[in-house]
């Protein structure tokens, strides 16, 4: 599965990037992953390819347990036709009302606000975890 997250903002921190490595790492036994960084919304929003399915992290999107998010990844795997994945993370003002519009689905990761930098972490924390649940792997003691 091709999924890209795209990310208002660079990581400037060398330890958010050394994380963000190792879970680009630990997850490319499962899908074909990458990180792209945007100046902005419209420019993310012009990178998202056509037939993507869209999942944009949003404060007001659906809260999902890491096996709902797991069963996400199998429903695209079963259903998805191959349509590339896309996870969407704003920058500290949120998502434009266009790229929410053209989102599939807003994800929120609970009521807290959190840094855009650390909202990537957990985003890649979770798909792997949710890539682990789907292939029927243990994930809680990594």
């Amino acid at each position: 599965m091709n999924i890209t997250l795209l990310a208002v903002g660079r990581l400037k921190e060398d330890y958010f990037k050394q994380a963000q490595a190792e879970y680009l790492k630990r997850l490319r036994p499962y899908c074909n992953l990458k990180v792209a960084e945007q100046k902005t919304d419209k420019a993310m929003l012009a990178a998202i390819p056509e037939r993507a399915k869209v999942y944009a992290l949003d404060e007001r999107g659906d809260q999902l347990t890491s096996q709902e998010f797991s069963d996400t990844f199998r429903q695209l795997e079963q259903f998805g036709g191959g349509a590339p994945i896309v996870f969407a993370i704003g920058g500290a003002d949120g998502h434009n009302d266009a790229l929410r519009a053209r989102a599939d689905r807003l994800l929120a990761f609970g009521k807290a606000t959190m840094a855009h930098r650390l909202v990537r972490l957990v985003l890649l924390e979770q798909i792997y975890r949710g890539y682990r649940i789907l292939r029927g792997e243990p994930y809680h003691r990594d």
